[in-house]
Parts: C-alpha cells; sequence; structure tokens
C-alpha cells in the first residue's frame, strides 16, 4: 500500500523500508524493473508536501493492482519497484508526474530527455547499482533527520530568544526603523487570497491581501529583538512598515499586482502625508480595487478618527475591511452602523465545537453583517470552510485556501496540457 505522504516524511525508516525489500529482491530479480523519480532536484516551490502527495498518487492503481512497491523517501524522491509486464503503464505515469512539474527548469532545460527527471533500471542487470543507490538515500535520510533535528532545535532556540531577548526600547526601535529605510523589504512582501469556495472544494479568487510578513521579518532583520514586549512601540513600528508598503505599491517594477487587493493600514497611516502620496499616484479605478483593513483595536482606540478616516477612504473610492474579530468579538461590531464594506471573522475550532447553540449564533451574526460581507480567515482545515458554509459566509482565506489554489492550478495546468497533447496527437 502506498503510505500517506505525511507518515512517510515522517518515517526516516521508508529508506530502510526499501532497502530491505531491495536485498530481498536479490533472490527474485526476474522479471523487475524499477523507476527512481528525482523529485529532490525539483525547485522548493515545486517540492511541497501537496505536490509529492499528488506524484505518489499516480502510482496508486499500479500498487492496488499489486504491480508493484512505491516508497516516498525523506528527500521527495520517488521509489518504484515493479513487474516488467507493467511498463507501458508505468512509462505513462511517469510521464504524467513529469507534466505536474513541466515548469520546473530542470525539466525546461531537458526538454524531451527525462534521465535528470528519472532514472531506470533492470532489476536483474542493475542489481548493483540499485543497491548502491539505495543505501546512498538511506545515509541521506539519516543526514536529513539529524539536520532536521538541528534546524527544529535552532528555530526553537530562535523563538525563545525572541519571547526573552532585547525587548523592544525607543532605542531599539530608533536602530529597527534605521536598518529598515535600508532594507529591501520587497523580498518579505506575501500575498494571500480571499476565495468563494464551492461545495466541490473549487477555489474562486475574489481577492487578495498583501502584507509585510512580521515573522519573516523579525527572523530576517530582528532575531534578539521581542518586537511584542511593547504593545505602544509595535503600534509605531507597524506604522513605518505602513509607509514602506504604500511606497512599494506605487513602484509598478517592484510588486506584480492584479485584481483587486487588500492592505493592512493603521488609522493614523491613513491620515498621514505618505498615504495623501500614495493615492495622488492612484487612478480613480485602481481605488476602487483596493480595500484598507484596520485592525479592530485600532478602530475602538479612537473611535472618531476611524469615523473619519474611513469617509475620507470611501470618497476617495476605497473599501474598508475590520479585521481582527472573533466569535467573542463580533457581536459587539455593528458591520453596517460602522460603516465598513467588510470583516474578518477569525475561525476558531470552539464555533464548531460548541453546538447548535453557538451555531445559532454565528448565523445570526454572519446575517446581520450580511452574508457577502463576512470573511472567514486563518482557515487551516476543510472543516472550517463546511462550517463556513452552514452559517452563511462565502469568502474564505487561509492556508487551506492556499492549498486549494495550488492543487487547481496544478489541474487546470494538467488539463491544458492534456489538450495540447491530444491536438498534437
Amino acid at each position: 500500500m502506498v503510505l500517506p505522504l505525511e507518515t512517510a516524511k515522517r518515517m526516516p525508516s521508508q529508506e530502510h523500508l526499501l532497502l530491505d525489500y531491495v536485498r530481498r529482491l536479490e533472490k527474485h530479480k526476474d522479471g523487475r524493473q524499477a523507476v527512481h523519480i528525482h523529485l529532490s532536484s525539483l525547485k522548493p516551490f515545486n517540492r511541497r508536501d501537496h505536490h509529492i502527495r499528488a506524484a505518489a498518487n499516480s502510482f496508486e492503481f499500479l500498487v492496488r493492482e499489486m504491480q508493484g512497491q512505491l516508497f516516498v523517501l525523506q528527500s521527495s524522491d520517488l521509489f518504484f519497484i515493479y513487474k516488467d509486464r507493467a511498463q507501458p503503464e508505468v512509462e505513462t505515469v511517469v510521464q504524467k508526474v513529469r507534466y505536474l512539474f513541466s515548469d520546473d527548469p530542470l525539466l525546461a532545460e531537458e526538454e524531451s530527455d527525462d534521465r535528470g527527471f528519472a532514472t531506470w533500471y533492470d532489476v536483474e542487470a542493475d542489481y548493483d547499482a540499485i543497491l548502491y543507490s539505495v543505501q546512498d538515500q538511506v545515509e541521506a535520510g539519516q543526514r536529513g533527520h539529524s539536520a532536521g533535528r538541528n534546524r527544529l532545535s535552532a528555530r526553537a532556540s530562535l523563538k525563545a530568544r525572541q519571547e526573552q531577548g532585547e525587548p523592544l526600547t525607543p532605542e531599539v526601535l530608533e536602530r529597527i526603523e534605521s536598518a529598515l529605510e535600508r532594507a529591501d523589504l520587497s523580498n518579505l512582501v506575501r500575498r494571500q487570497f480571499i476565495c468563494g469556495i464551492s461545495q466541490k472544494m473549487v477555489p474562486m479568487p475574489v481577492l487578495s491581501e498583501m502584507f509585510i510578513s512580521i515573522r519573516d521579518l523579525r527572523e530576517t532583520l530582528l532575531p534578539s529583538v521581542n518586537l511584542l514586549s511593547n504593545r505602544w512601540l509595535f503600534q509605531h513600528l507597524t506604522e513605518t512598515l505602513d509607509r514602506r508598503m504604500l511606497a512599494m505599491l506605487n513602484r509598478p517594477d517592484a510588486l506584480a499586482i492584479s485584481g483587486d487587493i487588500s492592505i493592512n493600514l493603521n488609522i493614523s497611516t491613513m491620515l498621514s502625508p505618505e498615504f495623501i502620496a500614495f493615492d495622488e499616484n492612484l487612478s480613480a479605478v485602481r481605488r476602487g480595487a483596493i480595500i484598507i483593513e484596520l485592525q479592530k483595536v485600532d478602530i475602538f482606540a479612537d473611535l472618531g478618527a476611524y469615523l473619519f478616516a474611513r469617509e475620507y477612504a470611501q470618497d476617495k473610492g476605497y473599501r474598508v475591511c475590520i479585521d481582527g474579530l472573533t466569535h467573542h468579538t463580533m457581536p459587539m461590531v455593528d458591520r453596517d452602523r460602522l460603516g465598513a464594506d467588510l470583516v474578518k471573522l477569525i475561525w476558531d475550532p470552539e464555533m464548531a465545537d460548541e453546538g447548535d447553540a453557538m451555531h445559532d449564533r454565528i448565523t445570526a451574526l454572519v446575517a446581520r453583517a450580511g452574508e457577502s460581507r463576512v470573511v472567514l480567515c486563518r482557515v487551516d482545515t476543510r472543516e472550517a470552510v463546511d462550517f463556513g458554509h452552514s452559517v452563511g459566509i462565502t469568502l474564505f482565506q487561509g492556508r487551506y485556501i492556499e492549498n486549494l489554489m495550488a492543487e487547481d492550478n496544478r489541474r487546470r495546468e494538467l488539463l491544458r496540457l492534456k489538450r495540447r497533447i491530444e491536438r498534437n496527437a
């Protein structure tokens, strides 16, 4: 059977199982073939878990029909040993997997040559080469397991230093802001889509949020500083990041922007000269494609400033979203009375675990805010989407949604390749 990807990735014994299988195969070499698919040679963006899972699943019917045995190695490589009568089917599967990653530079350089992508073996003729290769995989798996532990230990140590590290003081903040003026932050800008999700789990992008990753910023520039040790100084830091984001958005050469986008800003930033300068460089059409996200804490810290800033922004054509609501705080926020266009509700598994009373309460809150006006964010599981649908929510954001989009894009690409092949046949 094909082991689940998470299990295979977690267990270095996949390499040992393969080695044991190959050793037992020494007395049964006749009529056996093998293929080693070098997914470890692909670029990192093509080696995410869902990519490897899709590649491994391509062999599922052959394993189910007992035509061969698949091993998913810690390096992400696939090793498939099979009966030679299944050769045509295996070649078809390998070609399908190759198409999955056709946009990778490894395959773009190869054109029709598969040698860098897959190594084929006749088990009887190439047994020694297979054995040596698998032994190398075992050693590499052991080294990777040790390195993985070291990386986790280093990350845990970094997190501990950040939590107990240098406090954020005015002097430290001044040093940070000086560094930020010189740093290129474009590689720290992240884009996360907000989508409608069909009942068949097909994502339909509506807009995307663009933000500077505080976590990556901290790990890149400020590993020894606990940014959250002083809330008010951290707020000042976010205002600096707001200005940098506005400057980058005004540089079309720096960031590829298309479609409707949302950006996180402080209310003070919306009333600043930097925002006025940003606004003056935009067309009316572009303003209508931008949503400004404001944190609820910032709003209620000075409700008068919020109302002024919100009216100013909407008069210009921007839309406004209230971010950071939980199922505890959403009852206290009336979207319509605050004049916001959207609200974001943070997913919490407790919402689904608390039974019918909680379900009915959130259904009523969503109806009051407007079903098309609520975004369920931080969605990490299918459960969150199912719950959102059940209470009337139509917009979703989070890691699970990003994974759905990646899978859908890959499926569409495969369909295009299939049609191209059929036309050229």
